[in-house]
């Protein structure tokens, strides 16, 4: 009787197939990434939770104090969304784990119907015929040898269908275990999202109640206003006049190095003629004047080779600049709405990174100290330059540099102030040459 061995290898195949598919690989990939994008939220949350309380812990309520809460707000939102991104990913790796065993149980079940085939066929030749008897009935010798083999290989067949069948129960009662475990985890997540919804609605409230206390001191917001645009312009004032103050220097280097240059030319031009004048008095050649090579020092900008270089270097960094201290931005660059005075726009040179008490700040790009300076409103302000960039660091409570000094990215050039309402925010601002760039387009992206 004809016997076929059962295809092992098509078995473990599906096993491989369906341990590695493309699709396990990107939900791997999706997990990961979601895990991390959690992670970067929930540092976030807790750094502006130190926030938010050294601002809640003033009697009166503050812009400061509604930025903060605006900013939670917003992560919270995150938070939830990610979540919802969990709840998702869940889903399909349930899917892909409920075929998974859909497919092992299928497998397991021809292979147990393929060894009953075979337990039937053994038990028939055991009523029928002796497996000695079949052997020792054998014509010829190798009539013999083809007969044990076969029946060898029967037998190995069975053991071998055994060990799979063991193999194949043992990832199915694994996977069983799997899509338990993934449960558990949906119903964990939906837990905390039902939760974290709850927050929510406490931080949209609190926030309702922080702007309706806000729009009750509209003069004193008004005043407070005033001051700060005052501040601003001082310091825009300011600021225009370290970039035109370094345009003229470097336009004086710039003269001084061509008349240099020319003054160079000039002897040496002398001191031919006076040599082909005593050649022409001895009857020898003269001397056939070469033009000077041009070797600038300075650039068409007026820029020395070290500062074109170092602004080359600063471009190329844009979207990769380290942020100046810890903290979220709380005012954006440009025009903006203010947060409770209706219809009233706001203009920020640069942008506001609201933090803790105290939080070191650092200079985000190599540079020079172009100018450091105190003013009313602003506190200590420091200049960097980096080639044609400047870097501007306001709102300041002690500075560690001077100007002249070169200082290295990351460098520690002061400390964050706090305000009289108890709120710590760094003003940083971006300029090239007299023009005013975004700096969020500038910093890396948190």
């Amino acid at each position: 009787m004809p016997f076929h061995q059962p295809d092992y290898r098509r078995l473990f195949l599906v096993l491989t197939l369906l341990c590695c598919t493309s699709f396990s690989v990107f939900a791997q990939k999706s997990r990961e990434q979601l895990e991390r994008e959690k992670s970067e939220n929930q540092d976030k949350m807790n750094e502006i939770q130190s926030i938010l309380k050294q601002t809640s812990s003033q009697k009166n309520v503050n812009l400061g104090q509604l930025r903060a809460l605006n900013q939670q707000i917003n992560n919270l939102k995150k938070k939830i969304d990610l979540l919802s991104d969990d709840m998702a990913i869940l889903d399909k790796e349930l899917k892909t784990l409920e075929k998974k065993r859909s497919v092992l149980a299928n497998d397991l079940g021809k292979l147990k119907a393929e060894y009953g085939d075979m337990i039937y066929e053994a038990s028939k030749r055991n009523v029928y015929l002796n497996q000695l008897v079949f052997l020792f009935s054998s014509g010829t010798f190798n009539q013999f040898v083809l007969r044990y083999k076969y029946l060898k290989q029967y037998t190995d067949a069975r053991q071998g269908q055994v060990k799979q069948m063991e193999v194949l129960e043992k990832e199915l009662m694994a996977e069983r275990q799997r899509i338990t475990s993934k449960k558990q985890q949906q119903q964990t997540v939906l837990v905390t999202q039902v939760s974290e919804n709850t927050k929510l609605e406490g931080l949209k409230t609190k926030q309702d109640e922080v702007v309706k206390e806000l729009s009750q001191k509209e003069v004193e917001l008004r005043n407070q206003l005033a001051e700060n645009r005052k501040a601003t312009n001082l310091l825009e004032a300011n600021i225009r006049r370290i970039a035109e103050r370094e345009k003229k220097e470097r336009e004086r280097r710039e003269r001084e190095e061509r008349a240099e240059r020319e003054a160079k030319r000039k002897a040496e031009r002398e001191r031919i003629a006076r040599e082909n004048a005593e050649r022409e008095k001895k009857g020898e050649a003269k001397i056939i004047e070469e033009e000077p090579k041009e070797e600038p020092v300075v650039s068409s900008s007026g820029m020395s080779d070290e500062e074109v270089t170092l602004a080359s270097s600063f471009a190329a960094s844009q979207s990769r600049l380290s942020w100046p201290t810890r903290g979220f931005i709380s005012g954006h660059f440009g025009q903006r709405p203010h947060a409770v005075l209706k219809g009233v726009m706001v203009d920020n040179l640069g942008v506001d990174i609201q933090t803790n008490a105290g939080e070191t700040v650092r200079s985000v790009y190599d540079g020079v100290v172009l100018d450091v300076t105190q003013m009313p409103g602003m506190g200590n302000v420091v200049a960097i330059q980096h080639g044609n960039y400047m870097t501007v660091y306001a709102k300041m409570s002690g500075v560690t540099v001077q100007a002249g000094q070169k200082v290295k990215a990351r460098e520690t050039i002061g400390r964050v102030a706090t305000d009289g309402d108890g709120t710590s925010e760094l003003q940083f601002q971006i300029w090239k040459s007299t023009s005013r760039l975004n700096p969020e387009s500038w910093l890396i992206r948190r």
